[in-house]
This record gives structure tokens, sequence and C-alpha cells, in this order.
């Protein structure tokens, strides 16, 4: 372990008993894909011992610009990106755990998922995770960090329960939909997801180590601008999340059925499976599907190509619709062929 980590425990913030704690630690990303696929990449080159990486989409080849652990052959086996994520840091790095969770992270699940970890690590593309992600690190006295990217600028801050602003401190309601810009129409740029996961991924270092030095500002750079900044966001009193302790995400059990997916003229459209099923069954579904389309399926997931869509299936029953981006259409669509 010493000698794989050598350059590592040599810088004297770290050193060997720094390295011990964080093959100890507990880190989960949620969201693999361009940030989701540095973060996970440093942090197991790291030595963190166990890492949870938890996903909802597959690979497509209009990733492979800027998410570093997908290559062509990925995009054709048509596999989850936290599947073959885990497979590649595992041969990476053996000595670690790696668990890969293809999952939509909602209010069903959410809560057990930060109980169990000491960090997690947002690069999802999506408010409504994040304000959930929120209410849940504080309701459990969790560590996260928010990130983001788009263009050629990016986002990152830490969010430490009881110490820092929390997400809801900087910015109190959640954007609405249209108001804020996606990789559909702004693009992102490779060079700004290395910067703003370098910069994240080595506050997650800080934060495991319990470093003096652990920022908390939340800073902005734009690659292109040449600009960077850093703002100092003071806790509110009156937050509803960390000053009032409602959670206001967390508590509500609705959740969305469907939502737009960045840059893709997609939806996502999520149902629920009875509680005596625990997966759909894919050769039950592929032989009802299979006289009025194209079906194929592994493991992990289940194709479908009728008309103008292309839907993939995942066990869990939820779904996504490429061929829309208008979520209404995207259910009928799943009603008409899945079944609601």
């Amino acid at each position: 372990m010493l000698d794989r980590y050598s350059r590592q425990t040599l810088f004297a913030p770290i050193g060997k008993a720094g390295q011990e704690r964080l093959r100890e630690a507990t880190v989960t990303v949620i969201g693999c894909g361009a940030l989701g696929t540095v973060l996970a990449n440093n942090l197991c080159r790291a030595g963190i011992g166990h890492l949870i990486i938890a996903d909802r989409d597959y690979i497509e080849l209009n990733n492979l610009q800027r998410q570093i652990l997908f290559d062509e052959e990925d995009v054709t086996q048509h596999l989850p990106k936290a599947i073959v994520a885990a497979d590649k840091l595992r041969r990476i790095n053996s000595e670690i755990e790696i668990k890969a969770l293809v999952e939509d992270i909602n209010v069903d699940g959410i809560e057990s998922l930060v109980r169990e970890t000491d960090l997690v690590i947002d690069a999802t593309d999506n408010f409504e995770t994040r304000y959930l992600l929120n209410d849940a690190c504080i309701k459990y006295q969790r560590p996260w960090i928010y990130s983001g990217v788009i263009a050629s600028y990016g986002v990152s801050m830490n969010i430490l329960p009881g110490e820092t602003a929390c997400l809801r401190c900087a910015f109190p309601e959640i954007p609405q939909p249209g108001t804020t810009p996606t990789c559909d129409t702004a693009g992102v740029l490779n060079g700004i997801v290395g910067a703003i996961a370098g910069l994240t991924s080595t506050e997650a270092l800080k934060i495991l180590l319990h470093n003096e030095k652990i920022s908390r500002d939340i800073v902005w750079m734009d690659l292109w601008e040449n600009t960077f900044e850093r703002i100092e966001l003071p806790r509110q009193p009156d937050c509803p999340a960390c000053g009032q302790h409602q959670y206001t995400f967390l508590d509500s059990m609705d959740g969305v059925k469907s939502a737009s997916l960045c840059g893709r003229n997609a939806v996502q459209v999520r149902a629920t499976i009875r509680k005596e099923q625990t997966k759909l069954d894919f050769a039950d579904l592929a032989a009802r599907l299979q006289s009025i389309g194209t079906v194929n399926y592994n493991q992990f997931l289940l194709r479908f190509t009728i008309d103008q869509y292309d839907m993939t299936v995942f066990p869990d029953a939820r779904a996504i619709i490429k061929g829309t981006d208008d979520e209404q259409v995207a259910r009928s669509v799943y009603a008409r062929y899945i079944g609601m």
C-alpha cells in the first residue's frame, strides 16, 4: 500500500496516518457522467477504501468527449455507466471496495445511502436530486459537496452540516424549469470538468482528514473567461433546511415521475414495482414486445425500439425514452408499451 501511495504520503498534510484514514473511509459519488467519472477516478487512485457509485443512466457516444472511464466498446455494449465505471476502477485499484448502484437516487432510497457513507459528492445533472441530498445530509449530519459544470464554467461548494451554509442557504428556492442553462443548450468543455473535479476531489480528502484548510466558500471558475471567484456564504438562521430542520424535499413522498434529461432529447420515466416483485422479468417483457418492435436485453437493461422512440428499461421499472423531450409524451409511450 505504501508503495502505491508513496507520492501522496510524502505530502505532509496527508502522510502515512492520513492515508490509513482514507483507506477506512466511505465516499458516495452520485452521478457517473462527466464530473462523476473524473471524481471516482481521482478518489479510487487516492486510496479511498470504500467507494459507492450511483447512476441511473447508460453510456452513449456523446459521453466520450468528457466522461473518462468509458470507451467506444462500452457504447456498443449498451451497459449502465455505474457498472462499467466500477469495473474499470477495480482494474485500476484492486485494493479498495467499489459498489455500483444502477439507480435513480430519489426519496425512496436516499436516506439509507447517506447513512452508510462518510461523505457524499454531488455529480448529478439536476437540482431536484441536489435539494433532496441537502435535506438527507443535514438530517443525518453527513458532509457533502455540491459541484456542477456547464459550458466553460463550474462550481464547487463544501456543505458541512452545522458549520457551513447549506444549499438552501445559498439558493433558497429550487430553480424553475427552463431558467438555468443545460448541456443541451450551452454545451460543456471537458477542461472545466477536470478543473472542478480536481478541486472537489481535493476538498473531499481535506474533509475526510478533518483538515483545517477545508474551504468554507462557494468557488466559481470560468476557464474560457479566465475568471475565478471565492464567495463567502454565511449560514442563514432562518434557512428551512439547516436552520429550521424542515426537510421539504425529503418529506415529499410523491416524487417526480418523469424528468427531461440534459442534452439527450430523452425523458426518464419512473414507475413503482409491486412489493412482491423485486425486479422486472426482462425475458417476459421482451417476449411481449418483440412482435411490435426491436428488442434486446442483458441482465442490466432492456432496449426496445419502435417508431422514433428508443426505450431503455431498467430492472427497477425505470425507463429512459429517447426521441422526445416532452414528459407527457414519454409517459404516454411508457404506459402504452410497458404499462404504469
